[in-house]
């Protein structure tokens, strides 16, 4: 019956009922997924825009663009000496030198404390065209510097992928936890984060059957987060793996659609902080679906 109703409804409509819509809305509709994904990328503050992270350290960090400054940035885009940045504790506070050329917020400033990206929208600062702010990886501050004019972002030239297959949109069993489990899960700076899993996801490709533990990043908007490696990374796909987001379990079902499997920021720029796909995530399987590598960089 629900195969029939999706003749009748949108395409959004039948992936929402968890059937699979006829071959060509179900293309188009991973098709416009990615469009809208490659555009994220390539927009002015997208990842594509990143050029720097200098991590700060306990007490004083200068910034501005003379040599040796903490946060070096871009000559002609602030003054030489134009601040500090205080690291005290879980605090990072912000003094800007007369005439620095920064803006706070889009307004002029001398002290401030700033927001990192954990807290939510961080504090945006700004010299010229450079664009950066706080960020915190467990008890560390960093600042991360974007730049719209970024060689990353002009040469970008899209991201390849496998053809859309619908086999490998895959339906799971959601398997619960009695109580949500926190896993440190690794990054590429060599340290983990707590992350909180709410149980297993089982299913099957080709009579055999895997299994991948999601986590649920934002309980104030949950959806599951999935990193995971397979058979085909370092080969077709990114080296350290790659994300999937499913919708929350319903009735006991999670679909896994890996033709929307993307490549973490970590592909399109050294200056990200990746996490990685814990050992449980790392399947024998060669999943041939959602994007390729996107190559060095």
């Amino acid at each position: 019956m629900t195969g029939m109703r999706c003749f009748l409804l949108p395409a959004l409509s039948c992936l929402l009922l968890g059937a699979v819509p006829p071959g060509d809305a179900y293309v188009a509709s991973v098709d416009a997924w990615h469009a809208e994904r490659t555009a994220r990328l390539a927009a002015e503050d997208g990842w594509l825009t990143l050029v720097g992270l200098d991590w700060l350290k306990p007490g004083e960090n200068t910034l501005g663009t003379a040599p040796g400054s903490t946060v070096l940035l871009p000559e002609g885009t602030a003054a030489a000496q134009a601040g500090t940045f205080t690291v005290d504790g879980g605090t990072v506070r912000l003094r800007l030198a007369e005439g620095s050329g920064i803006l706070v917020n889009g307004k002029p400033a001398t002290e401030a404390t700033l927001r990192a990206d954990v807290d939510g929208q961080p504090d945006l600062l700004q010299a010229g065209r450079i664009r950066f702010y706080v960020i915190r990886r467990g008890d560390r501050f960093g600042i991360r510097l974007k730049d719209p004019e970024a060689p990353a972002r002009k040469a970008f030239h899209g991201v390849a992928r496998f053809p859309v297959d619908a086999a490998w949109r895959v339906e799971a069993d959601f398997v619960p936890y009695a109580t949500p489990q926190t896993r440190a899960i690794p990054t590429v700076l060599g340290t983990s984060e707590p992350m909180t899993s709410p149980g297993l996801l089982r299913f099957k490709v080709k009579g055999r059957t895997y299994t991948l533990e999601p986590v649920v990043e934002d309980p104030a908007h949950p959806e599951l987060f999935l990193i995971f490696r397979d058979a085909t990374s370092g080969k077709t796909t990114y080296p350290a793996g790659r994300f999937l987001t499913a919708a929350m379990p319903k009735d006991g079902k999670v679909v896994l659609d890996f033709n929307r499997a993307y490549n973490p920021p970590c592909a399109f720029s050294h200056f990200a902080t990746c996490p990685l796909p814990p050992k449980r995530n790392e399947l024998r399987l060669a999943i041939r679906a959602g994007e390729k590598d996107y190559g060095s960089h």
